[in-house]
């Protein structure tokens, strides 16, 4: 039976030889003014170190290019692609149609993968863009699980899925914090704004608190609990996913890297020994959910919540 890939996000370059020798088959590194959310922060050596170390162990690399490009930023794209182009990275990953033509202009060669973050939630979609020159649609963490497989029958492109990890529930390109902060007198409250990390929306009501940051691409809240589906993967193996994603941002390294080891044992059982799969499933949730960081609670995202039309 196919294996899907594992995608991890690593921290920083010494994390990749670690999480190589956990399991992960592929890993999306970055900067922030080019891409979105990610784990660490990959400068242009970086990137060089990252691509060489994960290619000696056969393991693929993709650069993040999914923010939003302004008029600012549109002239240095051409300069990064080339970039990334002669750093021999895997692929691309994109969302503004920016990057698709400045690719198609200095690098055609170059493998593309879309991700909009919300907007991939049909197969129509996904196609739409591979008739474009994408070789993969990576899907919204706001589909069902029937809604995934549905568009994984009808997908002309890899599909990529989320697994594990944080959501992002919001994003703007402005930076929001200090507003957020200065406004007084509501239910949610900024924490520790002044520390400048570790900073989270506490909403009183629901006892919910949401991770927030600014960054160069603005105001990113995330969702207060963590995707974690290792005890449900059998579906999404049968149906074909080609690509499974671990999102280790906010994440520590030595976190990434035990989630990833029970990933892989994961994976591996459920397309080879499905048996010993059903057997020890429960257990590897049990170990997440014994490394989880504190009011960081697991649940299946929006695999199993019902739609309503």
């Amino acid at each position: 039976m196919k294996k899907p890939e594992l995608l991890v996000t690593p921290v920083n370059v010494k994390n990749i030889e670690s999480l190589c020798k956990a399991g992960a088959d592929a890993f999306i590194i970055g900067e922030q003014r080019y891409g979105l959310r990610l784990a660490g922060e990959f400068h242009r050596k970086d990137v060089l170190d990252a691509i060489d170390l994960a290619h000696q162990y056969g393991k693929k690399v993709y650069v993040a290019m999914n923010a939003i490009f302004h008029n600012d930023k549109v002239d240095e794209l051409a300069d990064y692609v080339k970039f990334v182009h002669n750093a021999k990275a895997d692929a691309i990953v994109f969302g503004d149609p920016a990057v698709l033509m400045t690719v198609r202009e200095v690098a055609p060669e170059m493998k593309l993968h879309w991700n909009t973050e919300t907007t991939a939630t049909n197969w129509y979609a996904c196609n739409y863009w591979g008739r474009k020159g994408a070789k993969r649609a990576v899907l919204a963490r706001e589909l069902s699980m029937e809604a995934v497989i549905e568009t994984k029958e009808h997908a002309e492109v890899e599909i990529e899925v989320q697994v594990h990890g944080m959501t992002c529930m919001f994003q703007s390109k402005r930076s929001l914090i200090g507003n957020y902060f200065e406004y007084r007198g509501k239910a949610m409250e900024i924490h520790n704004y002044k520390y400048g990390k570790n900073m989270f929306l506490h909403d009183k009501e629901r006892n919910n608190k949401y991770p927030i940051f600014d960054d160069e691409n603005g105001t990113h809240i995330m969702s207060p609990n963590d995707i974690c589906i290792i005890d449900e993967l059998e579906e999404l193996v049968d149906a074909g996913i080609d690509s499974f994603k671990i999102d280790g941002v906010l994440k520590t390294p030595e976190y990434i890297v035990e989630v990833t080891k029970k990933y892989r044992k994961a994976i591996d059982l459920c397309a080879e020994d499905r048996e010993q799969y059903e057997n020890v499933k429960d257990k590897l949730y049990a170990e997440i959910e014994e490394i989880q960081p504190p009011n960081r609670p697991l649940d299946t995202g929006f695999f199993f919540k019902e739609t309503v039309y």
